[in-house]
């Protein structure tokens, strides 16, 4: 099969234009998301570039609403090509047979099980079109219903629209957007955030921490286990990257191509989970007690330790037993903490110190403090911290996905710095102590590691060693969590191992196929899982395993 040519096009001239103005430009997320997911893409900077080479599919990531713009889309759509935008690329609506409509707000996307799962999927922005007269070279998939999935459908989520000889596919949802709004909010964390309605989700406390900016519904996007303990059951953002793959891919394959991807992980590893603790209050008997039941459970784990934290021998443990050493970041002032460059440098220059450490790999804020936007990230860069953890719930009534993701990933920055990635890895966490008397239950462990499964993330659970020592039922938790992980074929990998895979990973990349469906992949890593996309029509496709809805043969290095 032949490898299929993708295009993103990201205009230069319209990123610095919003910017000058005070826009973000989310759009760029979409090289996130590509990248997360291993697939080859060029970024073109101006759509003059499509008539240079020969593209199959062009994204629409950002551009001018302009006819220096819009003829070349136009233009590479009806010569066969297909165009697929999300949002955006207003001024083709007329020559498309359609009209604008207005924007829309929080609304929820029902859409084709061919497309995504059945539920409906939380959006954060819209931009609908509205088919002008009847076109039978339109066709609509999916509904879009304003602020509650019971609306009636205000419009469609998705048009193909035939163009000469390609497609335009213009989405309604702006997804990248939705999906950074998810991850990270719509704004800078300044203020308390909006308490639960059932007084389970206390965020109002005076403390700025990373839950005062979430983008969930407390009362739509929250489900209850048999035991009464809310949750949000949803990692829209991961179920949204799943649609922007899964169609990417059926469109390549709908025309004979392909487009390989690199495997979320290596092969013979179905699922990762995380345990990671953070070392409030510093004894030495809360360590030993953590040291013993890991032991027990026989994993490793990731120790985020805050000054002044252990003696000198407990480091040589953890050390010698496999788990990683990291920091927690104490900006809390209650507990003379300060948010700041220098306090982070000054903390963290007192762990390498107090526990031999040449280097610490990765961080989670005390308490999920977080403030404004991305200053946490620069702190972790200007430091040489890989990972961060932080972004996680602080309240009993607001676990589980509450950023709509489990997956691992490079956050973007405000349009003060013009939407770069971080360099930091954002691993968030789902819930913390499970069995203490002011957290959730151990009724949510299924439901986590059942959802971190259908995406493919990372299950993490967060355990104090205060509680472990001091709680017979949370340590008991944590041995339930290793237990039903390991049944449903979880490996458990510390921070720094997910960091290190993730950044290796999108090291390789895939320059061609023999005729056996071999791939050639530079950077390549033993046990590296590609998957190859079959066309429906392939006889290999009957029996291949299914990634984002598409079967695939799956290639091992």
């Amino acid at each position: 099969m032949k490898m299929a040519k993708i295009g993103l096009l990201i205009e230069k001239q319209q990123l610095e234009q919003e910017w000058s103005y005070g826009f973000n430009v989310f759009g760029v997320y979409l090289e996130e998301i590509l990248s997360h997911a291993g697939m080859a893409y060029t970024r073109l900077s101006s759509a003059e570039q499509l008539n240079k080479e020969q593209y199959d599919t062009v994204i629409v990531a950002a551009c001018r609403e302009s006819a220096e713009t819009m003829e070349p889309l136009l233009s590479f759509a009806q010569a066969g090509g297909t165009v697929i935008a999300y949002g955006g690329i207003g001024q083709l609506a007329e020559a498309l047979g359609c009209y604008l409509a207005p924007e829309a707000s929080v609304g929820y996307a029902t859409l084709p099980s061919s497309f995504a799962d059945s539920r409906p999927l939380r959006y954060l922005k819209a931009q609908p079109w509205t088919i002008a007269q009847d076109n039978s070279g339109i066709t609509s998939q999916g509904s879009l219903h304003h602020l509650s999935p019971e609306q009636a459908e205000f419009a469609p989520a998705l048009l193909q629209i035939k163009a000469g000889k390609g497609w335009v596919d213009r989405w309604s949802v702006d997804i990248p957007y939705t999906i950074v709004a998810l991850q990270q909010g719509d704004r800078p964390v300044l203020k308390d955030g909006v308490p639960a309605p059932d007084g389970s989700g206390a965020v109002n406390d005076g403390i700025l921490k990373a839950d005062d900016r979430c983008m969930m519904d407390w009362e739509l996007d929250r489900a209850a286990t048999e035991t009464g303990q809310p949750y949000f059951a949803h990692p829209y953002a991961d179920l949204w990257r799943e649609v922007i793959l899964g169609h990417l891919l059926r469109r390549v394959t709908e025309k004979g191509l392909t487009l390989p991807f690199i495997g979320y992980w290596p092969d013979g590893t179905d699922y990762i989970a995380m345990i990671s603790h953070d070392s409030d209050q510093n004894q030495d008997i809360y360590a030993e007690a953590t040291l013993e039941v890991l032991a027990e459970c026989g994993i490793n784990s990731t120790w985020c330790m805050i000054k002044p934290g252990y003696s000198a021998p407990i480091y040589d443990r953890v050390k010698e037993a496999g788990h990683e050493l990291a920091f927690h970041y104490n900006a809390l002032t209650a507990q003379d903490g300060e948010w700041g460059a220098q306090a982070f440098a000054e903390q963290l220059e007192w762990l390498k110190e107090a526990a031999n450490l040449k280097e610490v790999v990765s961080n989670k804020n005390h308490y999920t403090r977080f403030e404004e936007w991305g200053e946490l990230f620069e702190f972790c860069e200007e430091n040489q911290i890989a990972a961060d953890q932080t972004r996680g719930p602080s309240k009993k009534g607001n676990v589980g996905f509450l950023f709509g993701t489990c997956h691992p990933y490079f956050p973007v920055a405000w349009y003060t710095d013009r939407n770069r990635l971080y360099d930091v890895l954002e691993i968030g966490f789902l819930t913390q102590d499970l069995d203490h008397s002011l957290l959730a239950d151990t009724s949510v462990i299924a439901p986590f590691l059942e959802q971190t499964m259908r995406v493919q993330g990372v299950a993490h659970f967060l355990f104090h060693q205060v509680h472990i020592q001091r709680s017979e039922q949370v340590a008991a938790a944590l041995r339930k969590v290793v237990k039903e992980a390991k049944q449903r074929g979880f490996e458990f990998w510390t921070c720094q191992q997910i960091n290190d895979w993730e950044r290796a990973r999108r090291k390789m990349k895939v320059t061609g196929l023999d005729e056996n469906l071999k791939p050639t992949v530079e950077q390549a890593l033993q046990g590296t899982v590609v998957w190859v996309p079959l066309a429906e029509d392939d006889p290999r496709a009957r029996e291949a395993p299914v990634q984002f809805g598409i079967p695939c043969y799956k290639a091992v290095l």
